[in-house]
């Protein structure tokens, strides 16, 4: 359980205090999509464009990062925009990052660092914050090599343990993703998705590798969720949709950039959490744009599913049916 102190460390914008106030679900937003994964200006319209869209189908977005020495829930266009004119200067924060950056500048009384957080961050804020559902574009995983490097994201660690269900294009074509569902498998992370029976890629609609479950309908989703946590089942779900067809990419196309982008990165001693925003940043380069289009493409569809699932959530009752007499 978290800390009864920990919400000091909160600070939901006023349309995420109204909305609370009001009863309206919330959807949370990572901030490294904004940061990290896409350039100026591209990172600020589609953020601006997400939380439009997730306003329109009847939720408030909640974009998290950290700013001013606090945790803030939602952004308004003047903390969005200085977050994405921060870029890669931004601080990338996930689990062990979060506690040094507030208490640095709590101590320092510094004003000036941002922190974005990444997928496993933004789920520990979301749940600090009340958020049952986070969008996100697509989660970590075990990074190709893997077995010698060690190299496997904090966010699957953190799927494990925050109770938060996040609507994501699956994982990350640049990663093992057979060995990403093998991990989750043994953490007892649920594995869902919807529109098709495979889990997804990010870039290209299909991995190769099934679902745990398949799940089109949100009212269905939401139930699945809902049972999980009532059993005392704390941890994520992950809800795996993806890209639209218009804007999905092929093994054709990716393969050859990533091997070329994973080259480059080893060529030149890049490691750690570094290593995702450099072969984003390269495939896209070398894709000539088309990477980032299909990134855009399917962050907004998933903003799409995971305004639905929150939604539904919203209707069911969070306390277990009681028995029948």
């Amino acid at each position: 359980m978290p800390h009864p102190a920990a919400q000091a460390w909160l600070l939901p914008s006023a349309r995420v205090a109204a909305a609370q106030t009001a009863g309206r679900p919330l959807v949370a937003l990572e901030s490294t999509i904004v940061a990290h994964g896409m350039p100026y200006p591209q990172n600020l319209e589609t953020a601006r464009e997400v939380e439009a869209l997730i306003r329109s189908l009847g939720a408030e977005p909640a974009t998290i990062a950290v700013m001013d020495g606090r945790i803030r829930i939602g952004l308004d266009d003047t903390d969005l925009e200085r977050l994405a004119r921060a870029g890669p200067q931004a601080h990338k924060l996930s689990r062990r990052d979060l506690p040094a950056l507030l208490a640095g500048s709590s101590a320092s009384g510094a004003s000036s660092s941002i922190g974005a957080t990444t997928v496993a961050a933004t789920m520990i804020c979301a749940q600090l914050a009340g958020i049952e559902v986070f969008v996100t574009g697509g989660i970590g995983g075990v990074h190709r090599g893997a077995p010698e490097s060690f190299d496997i994201s904090a966010d699957l660690q953190e799927l494990a343990r925050s109770s938060v269900a996040v609507v994501c294009a699956g994982a990350k074509s640049i990663l093992d993703i057979g060995l990403t569902l093998e991990y989750l498998e043994t953490h007892g992370v649920p594995v869902l998705s919807c529109e098709q029976d495979n889990f997804a890629a990010f870039y290209l609609r299909d991995s190769g590798y099934k679902a745990d479950l398949r799940l089109d309908d949100a009212d269905a989703q939401a139930r699945f969720i809902r049972c999980k946590w009532q059993l005392g089942l704390a941890g994520g779900v992950v809800l795996s949709t993806p890209v639209p067809q218009a804007a999905a990419m092929t093994p054709a196309q990716i393969d050859d950039l990533m091997q070329q982008a994973l080259a480059e990165a080893k060529s030149q001693g890049i490691h750690g959490k570094a290593v995702t925003p450099f072969l984003l940043s390269r495939i896209q380069q070398l894709s000539g744009g088309q990477s980032l289009a299909t990134n855009i493409a399917l962050v907004k569809h998933n903003a799409q599913v995971g305004t639905r699932l929150a939604l539904a959530l919203a209707r069911l009752p969070s306390a277990a049916p009681s028995a029948a007499a």
